[in-house]
């Protein structure tokens, strides 16, 4: 990986972590920060309260994983025990610094709200703001979602029902064009703010 493409990834992963400055990245556990590194990024935890507990240096190297997966990898990590060689132990800046091995982790489950904010975020794309596709959502009981889209070309807004699960990959690349798909329209006589319904939650 070139130096530019390290920045690149870097800044993706910063992005994408600005979510958990307001929401726990889990329980107990505070984003602080995200750092560069040669090779890596470091995230800064403070695990405690404010007033006490203490900050860690979580060091993931950057050719391992995908951005989409770290918030993945530290919920795992925080959320249980966890052993570490004495090797991937260090300090940077006072806090502790703790090397992970990503490729050596098990996710655990995501989260309803992480979920949700995956298609979210796949789904805004801030480079399209004159022609905006997702322009709305509620979240729903049951793991469900509706989205308010807006297909390019078209006037009218469409609600979208989606299931959220662990393999949501396939659909959200699909949404546009299942939402052009008769056979999963319906009307919209319980929901004032969309012209039809896409019910998607079977597919």
């Amino acid at each position: 990986m070139t130096h530019f493409e390290d920045r690149e990834q870097q800044a993706a992963i910063s992005r994408l972590l600005l979510y958990y400055l307001n929401a726990p990245v889990a329980e107990g556990c505070r984003l602080r920060g995200v750092l560069p590194a040669p090779d890596a990024v470091r995230i800064a935890v403070h695990a405690g309260d404010d007033e006490g507990g203490d900050t860690f240096l979580y060091e993931i190297p950057l050719n391992t994983v995908a951005p989409g997966y770290i918030p993945g990898v530290l919920r795992t990590v925080l959320s249980g025990t966890q052993l570490y060689s004495s090797d991937d132990i260090s300090d940077a800046m006072g806090m502790t610094l703790i090397r992970l091995h990503p490729e050596n982790i098990t996710l655990d489950p995501e989260p309803e709200q992480g979920q949700a904010l995956s298609v979210l975020r796949a789904l805004s794309d801030p480079g399209e703001d004159e022609n905006p596709f997702l322009i709305g959502f509620l979240m729903k009981s049951h793991s469900r979602m509706r989205l308010y889209v807006q297909h390019p070309g078209h006037s009218g807004i469409i609600g979208a029902d989606i299931r959220l699960t662990d393999t949501l990959t396939a659909l959200i690349a699909s949404i546009p064009s299942l939402i052009e798909e008769e056979q999963y329209h319906q009307p919209a006589s319980d929901d004032p703010h969309c012209e039809l319904l896409v019910d998607l939650t079977g597919w």
